[in-house]
């Protein structure tokens, strides 16, 4: 098989193989490998312990992952060094350049995987750094970079080339990784801040995530080279059209920044909107999260907490005053039967001592004399139903000691007979 393409890219090629260079290179390329090995296997779980402390997800950068990041880079960095120290026969160098570009690429595979891109992308992208690591190895990337950009076509002033897209390519998944690393660092750095509180915190990482993405645009139409200016004449009709399609987008955005800022509603508060009640999750760009008692997670629009009526039990403080109505006989000792009310009412476990419970005689009902019982809770986000069933059982176990009635409606149901008929069958 002629090996004429191997010469065209530039690298030459001996007319015998240099078996003790060959031999050179094996060895010295098993070492790289058991090195870089040995020093992960014993600094891997250190370093992921660290960078787990430090914020990092255990689900994506677990300790396997983290051990093989490591173990590539060593390798990688050996050979690179060997291939620069030691002077190598074409041929072997041609197999250490293979080596270093096999360590790169699955050093940039495991990279891209642990920050959540697609194994189909980074196999690609993987790929792309085996063809060009081996190649500017081995002296031949000059030749290479001519050959993809002559394999393309002129528009204007623009050349469009595989070289641009494969430069275009490299340079957005770079900025993408880049990116989300420096988000979820600047996420961690301040959500570990003591100096602000929750709805700052959230505050803060959006306007920083938002930041990022604001840069990462601007560096990647720089890298590119994009010439904004030709857009010029679009610009006014797609801002136009944008502007009317993500109308309520950027509206609910805004909104959400608005309500981190003057902290109504934040993370950890128990409002209720509508029919909703329930503890809020999370405050994204598009929505609130709310988690009813059911474990049912309503998604309300930001725009809507904005326009709507809204109920924070815990906006300025989380107690909570919660109603029990109950009602007992007309022939019943009030006095003990309000003194069994407040004796259940302190014994519930989630009640306050402080402000202690109180009962009030409501209305003199059809039936019964109703009271109301005032309690106090400080935990409104575990619900208050559970309140009223713990106050209710307590009362039904001490009205039963000691008598006390709780009415139920009944009704008297006179029959009326006409003159001069029987009632008897």
């Amino acid at each position: 098989m002629s090996l004429q393409w191997i010469r065209d890219l530039g690298v030459k090629l001996p007319d015998a193989p240099d078996l003790e260079s060959i031999m050179v290179v094996i060895v010295l390329i098993v070492g790289a490998c058991a090195i870089g090995w040995f020093i992960a296997a014993r600094a891997g779980s250190a370093v992921a312990g660290r960078l787990h402390r430090f914020g990092a997800s255990r689900n994506v950068l677990t300790s396997g992952l983290v051990t093989s990041i490591i173990r590539c880079t060593i390798v990688a960095l050996l050979l690179l060094i060997v291939g620069n120290a030691v002077r190598l026969s074409p041929l072997a160098l041609m197999i250490l350049a293979f080596a270093l570009g096999m360590s790169v690429a699955i050093l940039l595979f495991r990279l891209f995987v642990a920050f959540r891109i697609s194994r189909m992308i980074a196999t690609g992208l993987a790929l792309l750094g085996l063809v060009a690591t081996t190649a500017a190895t081995l002296g031949g990337l000059t030749p290479l970079i001519d050959s993809l950009d002559a394999v393309g076509f002129t528009v204007g002033a623009r050349r469009f080339s595989l070289l641009a897209v494969f430069n275009g390519i490299a340079i957005v998944a770079l900025l993408y990784v880049v990116a989300k690393a420096v988000n979820h660092v600047l996420v961690h750095l301040i959500g570990r801040s003591s100096a602000l509180d929750v709805a700052q915190s959230v505050l803060v990482q959006k306007l920083a995530g938002i930041a990022v993405i604001v840069v990462a645009i601007l560096l990647g139409i720089d890298l590119l080279g994009i010439d904004l200016t030709a857009l010029t004449v679009f610009s006014g009709a797609a801002g136009l059209a944008i502007g009317f399609g993500l109308q309520k987008t950027f509206g609910n955005l805004i909104a959400g920044l608005i309500l981190l800022m003057d902290r109504s509603v934040k993370p950890g508060d128990v409002i209720v909107v509508g029919d909703t009640f329930g503890a809020v999750s999370k405050i994204g760009v598009r929505a609130v999260s709310v988690v009813t008692r059911d474990g049912k997670e309503h998604l309300i629009p930001n725009e809507q907490l904005m326009t709507e009526p809204v109920e924070n039990w815990s906006y300025s403080s989380k107690n909570v005053r919660v109603h029990v109505s109950v009602g007992v006989s007309y022939n019943c000792d009030l006095a003990l039967a309000q003194r069994l009310m407040i004796e259940a009412a302190t014994a519930a476990k989630r009640v306050l001592a402080d402000p202690k419970p109180s009962v009030w005689l409501k209305a003199f009902g059809d039936s019964s004399v109703d009271h109301d019982i005032l309690v106090w809770i400080m935990d409104p986000e575990l619900g208050v139903g559970n309140v009223r069933s713990d106050i209710l059982n307590r009362i039904w176990v001490l009205f039963a000691e000691h008598g006390i009635e709780i009415p139920f409606p009944q009704r008297d149901v006179h029959i009326r007979t006409a003159p001069g008929e029987s009632t008897t069958a």
